[in-house]
């Protein structure tokens, strides 16, 4: 089939292409499918006044170093930050995951408003569905069970499930294996960040799509390789041709 020319959709020419057979759909979790609000920021800061694994770099500088690579494994961010000092990004590794479930204790976790539908439409289509993260897996596990969504994955990936974190392939291949999909052209990525679209890129996923709930914009998930761009993951079936947007007459 072909991807169909969808409302809100912004594809880049690759995405007109013939598309396999979909089977395996990997999303990201936090700006994707679920709610970010500043979290992952703020759990940021208090691992860097914790362990001062920034303090060789002006605050600024490191904060934006931490937008930039949002999506990608903690403990690589972290390694930057301190210069590569591995046993300090330990620590900070260690310190952040403290800080985002201390957050999400007192402050709950959200999905992005349609995510659980979107996920229930796309196994109800018989596909198999994948979530992945840069979390730690006590923290991925937390978000899991704060949601209730443990039923509606065939599974939930951390870093050190698969080897590395994004912007390296692992994740996705990692997926591909554990769901015995038939191959990368039958897979579908979709996250927030550029290291998402290049995760899904350097798979070789048949189909990768940008979200704008989360980190980066349009352009930038545009530059970075997405197929398609679009408002939210409410989209994904419309844009597979499995159903039109929730709460959109079709």
């Amino acid at each position: 089939m072909t991807v169909p020319a969808a409302a809100h959709v912004s594809a880049a020419p690759a995405s007109s292409r013939p598309l396999a057979p979909v089977e395996l759909v990997v999303l990201d979790m936090a700006g994707t499918t679920v709610r970010d609000d500043g979290v992952v920021e703020r759990a940021f800061e208090r691992a860097a006044a914790e362990t001062g694994v920034a303090e060789r770099m002006p605050w600024a500088d490191a904060l934006d170093y931490v937008r930039r690579t949002m999506g990608q494994s903690k403990i690589d961010v972290f390694t930057h930050l301190a210069g590569g000092d591995v046993v300090r990004a330990e620590e900070a590794t260690a310190a952040f995951e403290r800080a985002y479930a201390d957050l999400i204790a007192t402050e709950g976790v959200e999905p992005i408003a349609g995510a659980r539908e979107t996920l229930e439409a796309l196994r109800a289509a018989g596909l198999s569905v994948v979530l992945t993260t840069g979390f730690a897996p006590a923290t991925r596990d937390a978000i899991l069970d704060g949601l209730g969504w443990r039923p509606l994955v065939n599974a939930a990936l951390s870093p050190v499930d698969a080897g590395r974190g994004r912007p390296a392939p692992d994740l996705v291949l990692t997926a591909l294996l554990r769901t015995q999909a038939s191959g990368v052209a039958s897979v579908v990525v979709v996250g927030d960040t550029t290291s998402d679209i290049a995760s899904g890129r350097a798979a070789g996923a048949g189909l990768v799509v940008g979200v704008l709930t989360g980190a980066h914009d349009r352009d930038a998930l545009a530059d970075a390789g997405a197929d398609a761009v679009v408002d939210d993951v409410t989209r994904l079936p419309e844009l597979l041709g499995l159903a039109a947007p929730f709460g959109i007459d079709a």
